[in-house]
């Protein structure tokens, strides 16, 4: 059976009919892996699960991993929550995620609070399925059982400082026994790439192109170049590591096409690239 990757969503905080938010699903021997869960989480996974991907149920997920705070990458978390408990999942979900997951994951489990209630008490669902754990981690190892390893690395996104968070945004390497699959999260390019995405059989990054970015304002240029990668500079990154497959998520096109996007990575890259659209298998 071996892993697969899944890209749920692929869509960015400017919400789009066709796209739902970041979600990356890691499927390990038939067992899912969820990093992050942006708008539209549950609808992706039931469809995931209609056009038969192996393990990518609702009722399956129980363990999820999250980036960072933005709400782009967290707001389908009641969803994700909730409705797998509606589908039968029977023990806990388990989030792990930087300095106040742990704070949202209890926070959103007291908020529906009264739905929980009447529906334990009325209604025939699993018991254990309604409780959610949270997990503060800092990067290294954040996560082992007998399929994967997860290990989280510290990137930079935008100006969140250690007065907020000392470890903001994270990015994830997950390894099985026959893939190591390397999730960038959110981040602007930096120095340590090369040596995080060595070992890449999939890279699944973000990504913007600087041709739509020029038409924007400097104030959004500025934050945009400090915040996310350009197509170029992943390609130069590309051509230095050689994955065994190039997946882009989270496009920030803005006036551009997705054929100037691909222009502009492959004029430095020459591997395997995917143009991620939700749904996609690698």
């Amino acid at each position: 059976m071996g892993t697969s990757v899944v890209l749920l969503g692929t869509g960015t905080p400017r919400t789009e009919s066709s796209r739902a938010g970041p979600a990356t699903a890691v499927i390990a021997e038939g067992v899912p892996y969820l990093f992050d869960f942006g708008p539209g989480v549950g609808a992706r996974v039931s469809r995931a699960h209609e056009t038969g991907i192996e393990g990518m149920s609702l009722s399956n997920l129980t363990t999820a991993f999250l980036t960072h705070h933005h709400s782009d990458h967290t707001s389908g978390l009641p969803d994700l929550y909730l409705t797998s408990w509606m589908f039968q999942r029977r023990t806990p979900l388990h989030v792990y995620g930087p300095l106040g997951t742990e704070a949202m994951c209890r926070a959103l489990v007291e908020a529906y609070a009264l739905d929980i209630a009447k529906r334990t008490f009325n209604e025939p669902h699993s018991p254990g399925g309604h409780l959610m754990v949270g997990h503060d981690i800092v990067p290294g190892n954040v996560f082992q059982d007998d399929l994967v390893r997860v290990e989280g690395f510290d990137v930079p996104h935008g100006e969140w400082t250690a007065a907020h968070d000392p470890h903001p945004t994270l990015g994830f390497q997950v390894t099985s026994d026959d893939r190591c699959v390397v999730i960038s999260g959110d981040t602007t390019w930096h120095r340590a790439m090369p040596r995080l995405y060595a070992d890449a059989d999939v890279l699944v990054h973000e990504v913007f192109s600087s041709r739509g970015l020029a038409t924007h304002t400097k104030e959004w240029q500025s934050y945009h170049q400090n915040s996310h990668t350009s197509a170029a500079e992943l390609g130069r990154v590309a051509a230095d590591v050689r994955p065994g497959v190039l997946a882009l998520t989270h496009q920030l096109l803005w006036s551009a096409s997705t054929a100037d996007m691909l222009d502009e990575l492959k004029s430095e890259y020459d591997g395997e690239v995917i143009y991620g659209t939700d749904l996609t298998v690698l």
